[in-house]
């Protein structure tokens, strides 16, 4: 049987761009090769083309926005590339158990603007919110800015839809609040990144939004001065967000953006801080931290935003690092540590770039509220990619090392894809990765599912 028998031919294409920009995510490591792109439109059409998949032996990637940073849905081997994004529809919202169905298909941005136009928060938030898509969120388990007060999309998922690697449609929890029947296998598939199955339908909670804020950059002396700081704020204050980024950082978003930089002295290390004002007593608070950090010496300068306005550029130099290093082909990592564990972490992997790799700019920046670091290495201009990504790689084992060595994991937020899979070891025991693997087997016998991610089989 052809696909074409299954799915109305217009929602398949071979157009070679097509093939192009459905078959990569934002690595750009990988060759795409895809067999073709399809796009279904319910449940469904998924399941019928999974069946399919099975009966041909043909191996499927999923795609969602493709906003992914370790090769987890790039399709280089002639897999065949489903496609969500035309499960773009947002169901009605039920205010009574706080949730709203969602296709897979739905952008993150859309479903924030969809509920804060009701009247409530959907706070899994990041930089690529206006791309990545809900299904793909769940598929990675996705993080970003708010994880510290909101927690990680897994907290936020009240049931999925999945069609299994088998074919077969399990509907997973049913938005219920408590559900003490066994295995809750919604939680298999949240952070599988398309191994086990392909997320079709989700209901999402949301929650009321935060009430006032108040935005803090801050330049800090050192990474021991930022625990400082961190923890002055955090007994005293409500923390929506608290983040970290370099003077090299700076120096880069200043000048793609064309941000004034928010005061005239340079500090090594630039923290910013939002905060959740609910009273009067809440701004003295923030105040007083302040000023405590700054008597302590713990902070060389810092401003609080004045204007909304004000604060959204506060946070277009964190936001818009990423975009500001493209130029450079910055070859990425994502690790956590436990935040008390991020000073001597930090020291010991920058000092080992400086003395053993000191062609490389390393640009670091991230969530340091809860120990989720992004290291980004801008490739010289005069070093060829090959070479590039072979210094890179080598610098990946002492980097791993020292995260196994912290009890860390390899990869915070961003997943395993196909970038990380040789380290997995470093943060899973070889007791956890069998048991993956045999999970893997009983939703996927015939290894259809995004072949050759996580591990190998």
């Amino acid at each position: 049987m052809r696909l074409e028998d299954l799915i109305d031919p217009k929602q398949i294409t071979t157009d070679k761009e097509d093939l192009i920009n459905y078959g990569q995510d934002w690595t750009r490591y990988y060759t795409p090769n895809p067999s073709a792109i399809v796009f279904p439109k319910t449940t469904q059409e998924v399941q019928a083309i999974v069946k399919w998949a099975n009966q041909e032996k043909q191996k499927i990637v999923v795609a969602g926005g493709r906003t992914g940073l370790s090769g987890g849905s790039v399709a280089k081997d002639g897999e065949l590339v489903i496609c969500l994004e035309k499960m773009n529809a947002i169901g009605k919202i039920n205010e009574v158990d706080s949730t709203i169905h969602v296709e897979a298909g739905v952008i993150t941005e859309d479903l924030q603007n969809h509920v804060e136009e009701q009247g409530f928060y959907f706070p899994v938030d990041f930089a690529a919110r206006g791309s990545s898509q809900i299904g793909g969120n769940i598929a990675t388990n996705a993080g970003g800015i708010k994880v510290l007060r909101y927690g990680l999309m897994r907290d936020w998922v009240s049931s999925i839809t999945v069609v299994t690697g088998a074919g077969d449609i399990l509907k997973l929890n049913q938005s219920l609040i408590k559900n003490a029947t066994g295995y809750d296998l919604r939680h298999l598939f949240i952070g599988s990144e398309g191994t086990l199955g392909v997320i079709t339908e989700a209901e999402i909670k949301f929650t009321t939004p935060p009430k006032a804020k108040q935005v803090l950059l801050l330049g800090a002396n050192n990474l021991e001065a930022v625990m400082h700081v961190f923890k002055t704020f955090k007994h005293s204050v409500s923390i929506l967000a608290f983040e970290l980024f370099t003077e090299l950082a700076m120096k880069y978003v200043t000048k793609s953006t064309g941000i004034t930089r928010p005061f005239a002295s340079e500090s090594p290390i630039y923290l910013l801080c939002e905060v959740e004002i609910d009273s009067n007593e809440s701004e003295n608070k923030i105040l007083d931290c302040f000023e405590q950090c700054l008597n302590e010496g713990w902070l060389e300068d810092g401003v609080i935003n004045q204007s909304e306005q004000q604060a959204k550029d506060f946070w277009r130099l964190r936001e818009d690092i990423t975009e500001s290093l493209a130029f450079a082909t910055p070859y990425k990592n994502d690790v956590s540590v436990r935040i008390s564990n991020v000073p001597e972490f930090m020291q010991s992997i920058d000092q080992v770039y400086k003395s053993e790799y000191p062609e490389f700019e390393v640009v670091w920046f991230g969530h340091i509220g809860d120990g989720n670091l992004h290291i980004s290495i801008l490739k010289p201009e005069n070093m060829s990619m090959d070479d590039f990504l072979i210094k890179c790689r080598s610098s990946d084992e002492k980097l791993f090392s020292k995260i196994k060595a912290l009890g860390g994991s390899i990869s915070a937020e961003h997943g395993v894809g196909l970038s990380k899979k040789a380290f997995l070891s470093y943060s899973r025991s070889i007791e956890e990765i069998d048991a993956m693997k045999a999970i893997k087997k009983h939703f996927d016998p015939n290894l259809v599912l995004n072949p050759g991610k996580v591990f190998d089989i």
